[in-house]
């Protein structure tokens, strides 16, 4: 059953290539047996860093089975990851921070653009530590009420992940880091994109993607509201569009492109 619903969640990344997916099983064969186990970890490549530029680094999820979130860290002096993912895949980041110099116990803020499972159940792994996990009030009451039923299927004990302090529309501010806070529901009700204006780099969690936006048949979700959140964010100065899956858009003018595409092919079916 947990392999079924597994993939609820994936947005439009199932390979339909044959040619992709012979190449993944001939690498699936040459990996290196492991004990046999009740719940065996999922093979996946190294994790692929993107180091977008000096203080933002991306862990870009690239599984062709496997549904994740793409998780970002803001190296500052407050220590900010957007997005953690799932909790059984959550290595993937673990040894994307290992190849930075550092460990779960080193991130300070945990920011969640909206309450699915495969953007917030690793939160879980945070609550012995002193991390401070956030998100917007609004996701928050859908998540324990409408959406609680969502987040029991995986297995998310929500009393575990309690927020410390809760996201409006307006400027965020973390030790110098100034970023703005859009509430762009939609895809859910309390959906957030985050605007880092120094960098001009939006992260838009599931709002969004790459030649793609957000699906609106889950629980929560309004077709209406996700076209009218997209449009908030189009006059944005953004040279990197960082969503929740897929590629990264970068360039003003692909961002542009990007957005306008959006509009034009993909509005008329929400």
């Amino acid at each position: 059953m947990d392999k079924l619903m597994f993939f609820v969640f994936d947005i439009r990344f199932l390979e339909s290539n044959t040619h992709k997916k012979k190449i993944c099983q001939a690498q699936l064969k040459k990996a290196r047996p492991i004990p046999r186990q009740i719940n065996p970890p999922i093979y996946w490549r190294k994790t692929k860093i993107m180091n977008i530029f000096k203080n933002l680094h991306a862990f870009v999820w690239q599984s062709m089975t496997a549904n994740n979130c793409n998780t970002y860290l803001i190296d500052g002096p407050t220590r900010v990851l957007i997005d953690p993912g799932h909790s059984r895949l959550f290595d993937h980041v673990v040894g994307g921070l290992k190849q930075l110099g550092l460990a779960i116990k080193d991130i300070d803020v945990l920011i969640c653009t909206h309450a699915h499972p495969d953007h917030i159940e690793a939160v879980q792994l945070f609550k012995d530590i002193p991390t401070r996990f956030t998100l917007h009030e609004e996701e928050w009451q859908w998540a324990v009420t409408i959406g609680k039923q969502m987040s029991a299927a995986f297995g998310i004990d929500m009393d575990a992940i309690i927020p410390d302090f809760f996201l409006r529309e307006g400027n965020l501010s973390l030790d110098g880091l100034e970023m703005d806070i859009f509430h762009t529901p939609g895809h859910s009700p309390g959906s957030i994109t985050l605007y880092w204006p120094s960098q001009k780099a939006l992260f838009t969690g599931d709002l969004v993607f790459k030649e793609g936006l957000g699906r609106t048949d889950l629980p929560g979700g309004d077709g209406s509201k996700l076209k009218d959140s997209i449009k908030r964010l189009t006059d944005l100065e953004v040279e990197w569009l960082l969503s929740g899956h897929g590629e990264i858009v970068s360039g003003s003018e692909k961002v542009r492109k990007n957005f306008a595409e959006i509009e034009q092919f993909h509005f008329a079916y929400v």
